[in-house]
């Protein structure tokens, strides 16, 4: 079977990308890994299937890179966007639904795309992290020096950590600079490794480090993919609404690949 794809990144976060709205395509698991692979296939953080859906725009499935269907992606989310806007589906806004519910999304005219993120609910602190969930379970670390952290065996241990089984959890570890700004890097189970970049991550991390105040915030935050920014209102202490994730998104090639 020939497939076209097109592969696009968010801030390094990057994802193969096919338009299944005829329903003509059906991959399994081990195709979907194979297609992620970046020593055999095309290579990427994850695979999404732009469908059609009744009512919206188009549905979003979001697969990780071990082919396996997962939660919601918000860099996935701005990416499948921008690529609905060249396939002619959307112009300056979208509607689209994806396994978490309905998100709306603005295409701004300095290339970067608005996403609108599910309400947050039930945020928990504890002595140095926090736990929330923004379309995808987040733990959420702080650290003094970014640089420094072992990103992969420090996020697996606690991504595998008996009482976050069986699906796990992704892993951010948190920069708060001198000057307010955020660094985060994360590590994202189903791809079992650090991205550049976690659209869910950076939105968990920006909400979690305002801890228990409330009120509105706008957010800039540094990934090692480039720069981001979250803008949400805390109601109470441990929620979070009107969450929106804004970053650039780019078209990195396309073509034909038989599986």
């Amino acid at each position: 079977m020939k497939i076209h794809f097109y592969k696009y990144h968010g801030t390094g976060n990057d994802f193969v990308i096919i338009d299944n709205r005829s329903g003509g395509v059906e991959l399994n698991r081990d195709q979907i890994a194979f297609l992620c692979d970046r020593h055999f296939g095309i290579g990427a953080d994850g695979l999404m299937l732009l469908e059609y859906e009744d009512g919206y725009d188009f549905r979003m499935v979001y697969y990780n890179a071990d082919g396996n269907e997962s939660t919601m992606c918000g860099n996935g989310g701005r990416c499948i966007t921008a690529f609905a806007q060249k396939q002619g589906v959307v112009k300056d806004t979208a509607h689209f639904i994806a396994i978490d519910g309905p998100h709306d999304a603005t295409l701004n005219q300095d290339g970067t795309i608005a996403l609108g993120m599910q309400q947050v609910k039930d945020i928990t602190f504890n002595e140095g992290h926090s736990i929330l969930n923004t379309g995808s379970p987040h733990y959420v670390k702080w650290v003094e020096d970014i640089n420094t952290v072992d990103v992969y065996a420090e996020g697996k241990a606690i991504r595998n950590e008996e009482h976050f089984q069986p699906k796990g959890i992704n892993v951010n570890f948190v920069q708060v600079t001198d000057n307010g700004e955020i660094n985060v890097r994360t590590y994202e189970r189903g791809v079992e490794d650090e991205t550049l970049s976690c659209g869910t991550g950076v939105t968990a991390s920006a909400i979690a480090t305002v801890k228990n105040k409330t009120g509105n915030f706008n957010t800039s935050i540094n990934t090692p993919g480039g720069k981001l920014a979250v803008s949400f209102t805390k109601p109470t202490s441990d929620s979070a609404t009107d969450v929106v994730l804004t970053g650039p998104t780019q078209l990195v090639f396309e073509g034909d690949i038989e599986i």
